[in-house]
């Protein structure tokens, strides 16, 4: 069960990017415990970024409830495969596929292999993203900037075009944007601009995709303890995270999967288009 504190202060701690769970302390917490009521039983679900975070909390969950997972990751391979064991405990197959989705060409051969694997896709999950800090706008690097994008929106449509022949009346895509698209990031400018975009595109993807009966939402988490975070802030910035939300403290990865859970299931049948926002209490009035 996790441990729902008032406040939460983490230690000082840093990383190299992409950031390891498995080095993090205290460890995130993944998987929230929630019994299983069969809500995805035998349904495919792939999701990038399911290595470790939010995407290892929201995989657990779905294989608690049924699912075989196809996780999409970089290059953590010791978080994927602790992911993997943690589905193949619930009984559900999980297969990992390593490379980058920045380049279209993987993103479509990631796809093939889900297919190839379970024979059928029911759920894509857009959630990988990666962010840099620059303290002026001037400060951005170029090189970055493009990174930050082809990551974090392009691999998007790179995903749902691939996808599509094979997502079937029912189907449903979720996508992952952030608090800061929705009230700005004074030092992760272009990340804003990246989640900011998805939530346009999101709304005009469930407006193009709603007569072919594929539901699409979204999921703008505040601040979460993840590797992103220790892979990207200074040690003291890590030892603040959370801290200026109302709830003060960073939410635990298994606090936002369930968000996921919702919006994959038919108790969310009448909802598309939309976003949730489990963020410590932040009102972003959207």
């Amino acid at each position: 069960m996790i441990k729902k504190a008032a406040k939460r202060v983490n230690p000082p701690q840093a990383q190299n990017r992409p950031g390891s769970e498995a080095t993090m302390h205290p460890q995130p917490v993944s998987d929230d415990g929630l019994k299983f009521t069969g809500k995805l039983k035998d349904k495919v679900v792939l999701i990038t970024g399911g290595d470790s975070g939010i995407g290892r909390a929201v995989s657990i969950l779905f294989a608690r409830q049924g699912a075989h997972i196809a996780v999409v990751y970089l290059s953590e391979t010791k978080d994927a495969n602790d992911t993997k064991e943690m589905v193949e405990h619930h009984g559900r197959q999980c297969l990992l596929i390593k490379g980058n989705i920045r380049k279209e060409g993987f993103c479509k051969s990631a796809v093939n292999k889900t297919i190839k694997q379970f024979g059928k896709l029911d759920i894509l999950i857009n959630n990988a993203a990666v962010h840099y800090e620059a303290k002026n706008v001037a400060d951005i690097e170029m090189s970055k900037m493009r990174e930050t994008f082809e990551v974090n929106i392009f691999s998007m449509f790179y995903f749902v075009k691939h996808s599509l022949p094979f997502l079937k009346k029912g189907a449903i895509i979720i996508n992952t944007s952030s608090v800061t698209a929705y009230r700005g990031s004074a030092e992760l400018i272009d990340y804003a601009a990246t989640k900011g975009a998805i939530v346009s595109y999101t709304r005009s993807l469930a407006a193009n995709l709603i007569k072919k009966g594929i539901r699409v939402n979204g999921v703008a988490p505040g601040p979460i303890w993840t590797p992103l975070i220790v892979s990207s802030f200074s040690k003291k910035k890590v030892s603040e995270h959370g801290s200026k939300v109302p709830m003060e403290r960073a939410g635990e990865p298994a606090e936002v999967a369930p968000a996921y859970l919702f919006l994959a299931c038919d108790d969310s049948s009448y909802i598309c288009g939309q976003f949730i926002h489990p963020n410590g209490g932040e009102i972003v009035n959207a």
